[in-house]
């Protein structure tokens, strides 16, 4: 059975139609037509449309239909448009921040980091590590306590309009550490916009020079209840 069988299995359970499913995140009528694997861009649309749905399952037919505990895993890449590749198995770090004098110590020191525990999830795109969310800044896409997973990268690397845990130097000694949506600025080539989802959250532009560490969020995780 191939994966768009496999939703076609889900819409089934659910009770949902193969027009709305298609309509909703804009795929053609005739994608679920054909019993083969989706491709990996279209695998992880789904994913985050659909967090309950068991992402082992949907890729390779292993597991439950279902996710069997209260967790969503949502895969942040949905909407890019380069595809990453999936990685049946990795082991991310999860780190402690407050241990840490910043990202650009824990980025890019070399010494090792206070880690406190692993995080294993299958067919997730490749992770550098992971660290729970402070402050509202993207609330309610993130919460403060969520857990984000993600890949260091350079400034040169950047996709504008996707989301990134960054470092921003407000002095010598200080640094300000958020997740933005980053954006092309109107200032020109050497600013970038800084954008919240939390509405409250006014966008700011910054000179590049002032970013000491990106990463580009790659999967966020939330535990609904401790029941």
């Amino acid at each position: 059975m191939g994966s768009t069988e496999r939703i076609r299995e889900y819409l089934d359970y659910k009770g949902i139609t193969k027009y709305k499913f298609c309509n909703d995140l804009g795929f053609s009528n005739k994608f679920l037509d054909n019993s083969s694997n989706m491709g990996t861009d279209k695998a992880c649309k789904i994913l985050h449309y659909y967090p309950e749905i068991n992402s082992e399952w949907l890729l390779t037919g292993n597991g439950s239909m279902i996710k069997e505990d209260n967790t969503n895993i949502v895969i942040m890449n949905n909407d890019r448009k380069t595809i990453d590749s999936l990685h049946v198995s990795q082991e991310i770090p999860l780190y402690d921040l407050e241990a840490v004098a910043g990202l650009r110590e824990l980025f890019s020191s070399g010494k090792p980091q206070r880690v406190l525990d692993t995080i294993k999830i299958p067919n997730l795109p490749k992770c550098d590590g992971a660290i729970s969310v402070t402050g509202d800044s993207m609330y309610p896409l993130l919460k403060s306590g969520d857990i984000i997973l993600y890949k260091e990268t350079e400034f040169d690397n950047i996709f504008f309009g996707e989301m990134y845990l960054l470092s921003v130097k407000l002095n010598d000694w200080e640094e300000y550490i958020t997740v933005k949506y980053v954006q092309k600025s109107e200032q020109g080539q050497e600013f970038v916009k800084l954008v919240s989802q939390n509405s409250h959250h006014q966008p700011k532009d910054i000179h590049i020079s002032k970013i000491s560490a990106l990463a580009l969020i790659k999967a966020s995780i939330r535990i609904n209840t401790m029941m």
